[in-house]
């Protein structure tokens, strides 16, 4: 075929374009162990042949700008992460080191990878903060990359042997006489002799394979289902704890027959696209890596807040995966309606269905995330005369009572009657004493957990690790795919018509759980609370809202 016979040809412009380029990407061999299950790329090695694509509308796809961007890109970065982790470490000495490791499992992935298979528990701490630039830590600084997702093994996926992260990579398939390891990267096409030739060459052994198990959610999955192991006096452990179930909440939905988590997350492009700026074939069902979800957060402190953060994606691209993740948040999130709107003598009544457009709990993950309503009732002359829900400046919610005092928690309610009662959707942690906690290493169970649940969602089915947990539970309003609330409220007959405007807010980290980083005086639960307090408003964004009359 042209393409062999064009090999030489293409193999020099890949090397020029790599020098050029300035792209060196860094190995990483254990002198004593020097196999392939150490051998990783950092993601600067991928991106010469894989930027520069752009669809014939002109709209840039280039994988390695968009992952450069993107949360995976920046998992270790994460300045909340990072506190965190130290948090975490300060309230469990004697754990740390196993604390640090567990962690950089998914945050640091590349790097956990090597030193698991040295044998050895991965330093968080000794890397922070990456600003340092030492090459030892290259792959703490890359968070999830390339060559980890693209190196993943089928076995195992989606079953609990492969959760925390503890997924299993390519192995060497051969060492030529050179002594160069060989090693299979996966993708979702058939890649041509001549492009994996180049690959080959490029990366120094890296060989391109299709496999269909890079687009099952199971290996999502694997990072994103997070068992924590309960730990009581002395590190003694005491169970597990299910802090992060979204591919289970998505398995028990409608949607697991319907789109996987790659449909969602990583847009496809419409039409034929080439995969590779180098002589790239053109295909169909080529997906951005922009890893779409729920943290509009991060990026936006990555760009604040660049050369503590040792940020690396250019400020044009950090905005625009704001842009991106706001919108995705805003259009395919949740939908909000006004209903059943009455008049009565004591008042009004309406009802505000909040209606789940996502394939998991709406927020799901990490617990630190909520939404909630904002209701307010205006008379004839604008005057309020009604507001349950409302945001205060600092990131609080006006009548929470978690907000309030660190020891309680709002509940859920199916009928809302007072200002201060809020419909906050939220899990809330429990620890063995049944106190409320943001200590994932102290939490052993739900106190409420009323995130708005996905269509086909049967609460009363679910796994225990999945379940409904409070008043959402005997709720008859909350339900696969909806909840509804009612407000009842105290109004003069002669006020009307009255207008109803309901709003579902969004935080990717509520107050309380930023908050309670600030007693601990080290550098990085400082830092960030520093960051949340400077502006707070910027922490929440209207998801849907609606509005009614009468």
């Amino acid at each position: 075929m042209e393409m062999r016979r064009s090999l030489p040809v293409i193999l020099g412009v890949a090397a020029v374009t790599l020098a050029l380029a300035g792209l060196r990407g860094r190995e990483v061999r254990a002198a004593s162990h020097p196999d392939a299950h150490k051998d990783f790329h950092t993601a600067d090695r991928c991106v010469a042949c894989h930027n520069n694509l752009k669809t014939p509308k002109g709209e840039d796809v280039s994988i390695g700008l968009q992952w450069r961007a993107s949360v995976m890109a920046n998992s270790s970065r994460d300045p909340y992460w990072q506190g965190s982790v130290r948090r975490e470490s300060l309230d469990h000495p004697e754990l740390s080191a196993d604390v640090q490791d567990e962690c950089a499992s998914c945050h640091m992935a590349a790097q956990h990878l090597i030193d698991k298979a040295e044998g050895r528990k991965t330093d968080v701490f000794s890397r922070l903060p990456l600003l340092r630039k030492h090459d030892k830590d290259a792959f703490a600084e890359d968070g999830v990359n390339c060559s980890v997702c693209h190196q993943i093994e089928r076995k195992g996926l989606g079953t609990p042997q492969t959760y925390n992260g503890n997924v299993e990579v390519a192995g060497v398939t051969n060492q030529n006489h050179r002594d160069q390891d060989h090693r299979e990267e996966y993708g979702p096409f058939l890649p041509d002799a001549g492009h994996k030739t180049i690959m080959q060459s490029s990366t120094k052994g890296f060989i391109p394979q299709q496999a269909v198990h890079i687009r099952d959610s199971a290996l999502c999955g694997s990072c994103h289902t997070l068992i924590t192991t309960v730990r009581g006096p002395g590190g003694k452990a005491m169970g597990e704890f299910p802090e992060q179930m979204p591919y289970q909440e998505w398995q028990h939905s409608d949607y697991n027959k319907k789109q996987s988590c790659q449909n969602c997350h990583m847009p496809a492009v419409q039409g034929e696209m080439p995969i590779t700026a180098l002589y790239g074939v053109k295909r169909v069902g080529m997906h951005r890596h922009v890893f779409l979800g729920g943290n509009f957060l991060l990026p936006a402190l990555l760009n604040e807040h660049r050369d503590e953060l040792d940020t690396a994606a250019q400020p044009e691209e950090l905005q625009a995966a704001i842009n991106r993740t706001s919108e995705f948040l805003r259009t395919q999130s949740a939908k909000l309606e006004v209903l059943d709107l009455k008049k009565s003598d004591d008042g009004v009544s309406f009802m505000v269905k909040v209606q789940n457009l996502t394939g998991h709990k709406m927020p799901t993950a990490y617990p630190s995330r909520r939404a909630w309503l904002h209701v307010t009732v205006k008379d004839n002359a604008g005057r309020t005369v009604f507001e349950s829900g409302a945001l205060n400046p600092d990131g609080s919610i006006v009548g929470n009572d978690n907000d309030a005092d660190p020891l309680k928690f709002e509940p859920h309610y199916s009928e809302i009657t007072s200002p201060d009662q809020v419909e906050i959707f939220e899990p809330i942690l429990g620890d063995t004493n049944g106190h409320v906690t943001t200590g994932l290493l102290s939490a052993v169970r739900y106190l409420k957990d009323n995130r708005i649940l996905p269509t086909g969602f049967d609460k009363v089915t679910a796994d225990p690790n999945i379940a409904v947990v409070g008043g959402a539970h005997d709720d008859p309003g909350f339900v696969g795919g909806a909840a509804q609330i009612r407000y009842a409220i105290r109004a003069s007959q002669g006020g009307g018509p009255y207008q109803v405007k309901a709003e579902l807010w969004y935080q990717p980290i509520g107050f309380r759980w930023a908050h309670n980083l600030e007693p601990y005086k080290a550098a990085e639960p400082q830092r960030f609370i520093s960051y949340y307090k400077a502006d707070s408003k910027k922490t929440a964004i209207v998801l849907a809202e609606a509005e009614g009359k009468f």
